[in-house]
């Protein structure tokens, strides 16, 4: 199979019979993806609803996303929040930047990627302030995605404390391999990530929060290389979420478990490695 060079750039969801609570996390074969509320320190339970995972967000209430790797090699992991990549800031494609794990190895990624030592943190909350939506890229809000690739030739490595992130070199020479892998993914991808928020819906409700682009924290990650086994990702998984209101109307939480949160207001921060939203 055809290989790709990468080098690192950045320091390293009524109850019924189809609702059904998971442990807390979406399993993969290569990586588990967690979601921890900062706050209590609790990973929020998944619920298994028609075939896809969903967590229940609170507005307000800052994430991490956990990161583990199931496997003796090194992983890269392309992530994206809302259909947007968390380290670059752009309409999310397998083929871009992403952390890259250790063997057996772990991560938390806390928020949007600002720099080489800094991120902007996520948060719930309301869909018209999501990053998302405020640099006009609605359509897969409530959707948390990883697309994982295995190492073609691993190396032995002294691993910094943080996860590095992988970027693509060489892009002119290999536009063609972009363009093929650009393809196998909408060709692969779960049908809910390339849906909009009304289609996975089923005409139902509409999605009534996003993630955010909250303030900038300390989040160093570290320097490496990685060469991909193969373009295609061996694993591609997704989380989806929402308020708690909208899915006990789906049927995807039991109707006790009812509440209204407020509603954060927009806020503006500043410039970064993912670019700030429009005020």
């Amino acid at each position: 199979m055809p290989t790709r060079r990468l080098l690192l750039t950045l320091l390293a969801a009524a109850a019924t019979s189809a609702c059904t609570a998971l442990p807390a996390h979406a399993t993969g074969n290569l990586v588990d993806l967690q979601i921890v509320d900062r706050g209590r320190g609790d990973v929020l339970t998944t619920w298994r609803h028609r075939g896809t995972s969903w967590v229940a967000g609170r507005p307000g209430d800052r994430y991490a996303l956990r990161l583990s790797n199931r496997s003796g090699g090194r992983v890269l992991v392309v992530l994206s929040v809302d259909g947007v990549n968390v380290v670059s800031g752009e309409t999310a494609s397998t083929g871009q930047t992403g952390y890259v794990l250790g063997p057996w190895g772990s991560a938390e990624i806390t928020g949007w990627r600002k720099g080489w030592s800094e991120a902007a943190a996520f948060y719930f909350t309301a869909l018209p302030d999501s990053y998302a939506s405020r640099t006009g890229r609605p359509d897969n809000v409530g959707v948390i995605g990883v697309a994982v690739f295995r190492e073609a030739r691993p190396i032995r490595y002294d691993y910094p404390a943080a996860p590095p992130i992988a970027r693509e070199s060489g892009a002119r020479d290999e536009a063609r391999s972009a363009e093929s892998e650009r393809n196998a993914a909408k060709a692969t991808a779960p049908a809910a990530a390339e849906s909009s928020a009304d289609s996975a819906y089923g005409g139902m409700a509409q999605q009534r929060i996003g993630t955010g682009h909250g303030q900038r924290e300390w989040a160093p990650v570290g320097r490496t290389g990685f060469v991909r086994a193969s373009n295609r990702p061996a694993q591609v998984a997704e989380l989806r979420y929402d308020d708690v209101d909208n899915l006990v109307a789906m049927g995807v939480l039991p109707r006790p478990y009812y509440a209204s949160y407020p509603y954060p207001q927009p806020r503006a921060f500043p410039d970064g490695f993912v670019a700030d939203p429009p005020h």
